[in-house]
């Protein structure tokens, strides 16, 4: 029998650790709280992060530089009694959304550098006055400011704290940066009308519906501890109010409801987290609940009589985000469960018409999660089609 020269042996059985690597290169998995937790002199920095949820903001983003300060440069900031809501803002200017490690802090282009911030990715920042300059300066120093701040630089780079090579970097600076507009008085989510933020985005109708219902006040009295709002277009609100009126004042109030989750779930989170969610009108196990799925990067509800699908994001900072979809949310507690055709499969249609005739005021059925679980199927005959491949080709250097 032929034998494998040692060069080929060794590369067939180097694969499989090659694999696992390009696999776990791909996950990125970063917990700054960890991080920091090893470095008592940032404890107060790394507590308001948490407290500010800026942690989890953190930890879910691929690419990420946090500008970190020590216990006095906190107590700094702290000295100036601004709101926690203000002080997040403060902290969002500390959080760049660029991967900045030590070695690159010297190899700036030009030997500056202007690179956004969370701050700027929330909208609160007007203009460019959520961006940080970052410059390379001499006797090598860097400096680090607030782009509004008359291009000042006032705090210089320490050292690196922490980096994970392109995904995360945790570097020192010598003090808190200045920015009016990031310590300019601001409201907190209990402060801000949730049915105002709908009206101007173009979900007016449903604004109304909150409000006439009385079901505004519950998701009002969920924001702070985290609320996610799914809110259907004007347009789909308009062509479904002959249903609505139908129902009594007890049911509108529970239909609205089931618009809304008492917990924070940015889009990330609700792709990572495919599954049963309960709702504002939950009221007991398996009641008022629907399911999550994604595919790709399109993120659908799936109710048992209809799926609607996220559209748009009107407002995401947490503990508040709002997304636009494209159907209401139908509740199988209120309106029929789309029947599924169990005739043989060369009748399909004269099935279809029967349901149709007997259940007259059920909305029609829903198509789109079976064909989405369809695509999944084929995503699992891809995987499998992929170890073929790969036991072939080993199979092939065995042979040579």
């Amino acid at each position: 029998m032929k034998q494998a020269p040692v060069g080929r042996l060794t590369a067939f059985l180097s694969l499989p650790l090659l694999l696992v690597l390009l696999y776990s290169t791909g996950a990125h998995a970063h917990n700054i709280t960890r991080i920091l937790a090893k470095h008592p002199e940032f404890s107060t920095f790394n507590h308001y992060l948490t407290l500010t949820h800026l942690a989890s903001d953190i930890n879910r983003r691929l690419t990420i530089t946090v500008l970190a300060v020590d216990n006095a440069a906190m107590s700094s900031l702290l000295s100036k009694h601004l709101s926690l809501y203000t002080i997040k803002n403060v902290l969002s200017l500390h959080i760049l959304v660029d991967y900045f490690g030590s070695k690159k802090l010297h190899q700036i282009t030009n030997g500056t550098a202007l690179t956004a911030t969370i701050f700027q990715a929330t909208g609160a920042a007007p203009g460019s006055t959520g961006y940080v300059n970052i410059t390379d300066l001499k006797g090598g120093k860097v400096g680090f400011g607030a782009e509004n701040n008359g291009g000042s630089l006032d705090a210089v780079y320490v050292k690196s704290v922490d980096e994970i090579p392109y995904n995360i970097s945790v570097l020192q600076i010598s003090q808190v940066l200045t920015s009016a507009e990031a310590e300019a008085p601001t409201p907190g989510p209990s402060q801000l009308n949730l049915t105002v933020i709908l009206s101007k985005q173009g979900c007016k109708a449903f604004a109304d519906l909150l409000v006439s219902s009385g079901a505004d006040a519950t998701f009002e009295q969920n924001i702070d501890g985290g609320l996610t709002v799914f809110c259907p277009t004007d347009t789909v609100i308009n062509s479904f109010m002959p249903k609505y009126k139908n129902l009594t004042a007890p049911q509108k109030v529970s239909l609205l409801l089931y618009h809304g989750i008492p917990v924070y779930q940015s889009t990330q989170m609700l792709k990572s987290n495919n599954g049963i969610m309960n709702t504002l009108a939950t009221d007991g196990a398996n009641k008022y609940d629907f399911t999550v799925q994604n595919d790709g990067e399109v993120v659908t509800l799936k109710t048992k009589v209809v799926t609607a699908k996220i559209t748009g994001t009107l407002k995401d900072e947490e503990p508040l985000v709002v997304y636009k979809i494209d159907k209401v949310l139908l509740p199988r507690e209120l309106f029929k469960v789309a029947a599924k055709a169990t005739a043989p499969a060369p009748a399909p249609k004269a099935k279809a018409a029967k349901a149709s005739s007997t259940e007259a005021d059920a909305p029609e059925a829903d198509t789109v999660g079976d064909q989405t679980a369809e695509k999944s199927g084929a995503g699992g005959l891809d995987g499998g089609r992929l170890i073929m491949v790969f036991l072939s080709f080993c199979m092939g250097l065995l042979l040579l």
